[in-house]
């Protein structure tokens, strides 16, 4: 079956930086009775979401987390498991669950009024939401009836609407902003794959490359209030992969070499700093944080060996997951 890798990304070293240790306050979240917690984003009134298995280990649900709260479970749309992808200002958070018995995975959007909503497919057997904007648009992929997967919007108002592709045979969409642009991967003729940015007026155009045939292979891009979309790309002759920074007047502009692709979307604020994960002196995964002026820093651990962040407000408060002392577990986490 031709569909897209759902859930993949970059988290890049750029070696000409100089990485230091961060002094950091770093926070427990919990879990949901199980022994994994993982926190995948956060917003500017301090608002986490992420996964965590239940009691068991035997079910994992997206959960909602605040200081005044604590962890909430957000349940699924039927079946055993949910994840939350991406969450707004407003509190709503999207992802994907499966439904009852565990036929098939769909999409869905939570908010603290009306719980957790099935957002429906394009025709075939699946859907996934990536990312959802303050006006509550969300896109992501979904089947078709031929077994294809295609770019999605969904709005209240309008339901989910097929973003079509550059050419080729699939498409994703990893991220909005708040005017609607929309950012992510395309097939082209010949079943290499490009970055691609989609609005209203002008539908779909092709970011092109860093002079190499494609964009990362399973690419999971970002894109900020400004229209600056960050991604890798191969340079000429695919020799290696470089990190890009794309804006409309500019096009695409190389930032680098990236030093390892990683299993976590890259994180970039209004603020233009980045967040991810990056093999760190000792050989584990370590979260860092990179911004123009200071250059990448390590966020530490909770007393394992690697951690992983994967958001970034715009008051430089990042989230993530850490392994605890001796490996033991892993838990959510945020950084400051």
């Amino acid at each position: 079956m031709k569909k897209l890798v759902l859930a993949v990304a970059i988290a890049a070293a750029l070696s000409s930086y100089t990485v230091a240790r961060a002094a950091t306050h770093i926070v427990d979240l919990g879990t949901l009775g199980g022994n994994y917690s993982g926190a995948a984003g956060l917003n500017d009134n301090g608002q986490v979401f992420g996964t965590s298995t239940l009691p068991g280990e035997a079910s994992q649900h997206a959960f909602s987390w605040t200081q005044a709260g604590g962890m909430i479970d957000l349940g699924t749309l039927g079946g055993n498991w949910s994840t939350g992808n991406a969450m707004n200002s407003t509190g709503q958070i999207v992802g994907g669950s499966t439904t009852a018995g565990d036929a098939s995975q769909h999409a869905f959007s939570w908010t603290q009024a009306g719980g957790m909503i099935d957002l429906g497919t394009l025709g075939g057997s699946y859907s996934y939401a990536y990312a959802v904007n303050d006006k509550g648009q969300v896109v992501g992929t979904s089947a078709l009836p031929d077994d294809s997967s295609h770019a999605f919007s969904w709005t209240q108002a309008g339901g989910m609407i097929d973003l079509g592709t550059l050419g080729g045979w699939g498409s994703a969409a990893f991220a909005v902003n708040g005017l609607g642009q929309v950012v992510g991967q395309s097939n082209i003729p010949g079943d290499t794959s490009h970055a691609f940015s989609w609005t209203q007026a002008g539908g779909m155009i092709d970011l092109g490359t860093l002079g190499g045939t494609h964009t990362e292979t399973y690419g999971t891009f970002a894109v900020n209030a400004n229209g600056q979309v960050v991604g890798v790309s191969t340079a000429s002759g695919d020799s290696s992969w470089h990190a890009f920074l794309w804006t409309q007047p500019g096009g695409m502009t190389d930032l680098g070499t990236v030093g390892s692709i990683w299993n976590t979307p890259p994180a970039l604020n209004d603020n233009g700093d980045v967040v991810g994960c990056r093999i760190a002196a000792d050989g584990w995964w370590h979260a860092f944080s990179w911004t123009p002026a200071g250059g990448m820093i390590d966020l530490g651990t909770l007393g394992g060996s690697s951690s992983g962040a994967y958001a970034v407000n715009t008051k430089d408060k990042v989230v993530g997951e850490s392994r605890t002392a001796g490996d033991a577990a892993t838990h959510a986490v945020t950084w400051r």
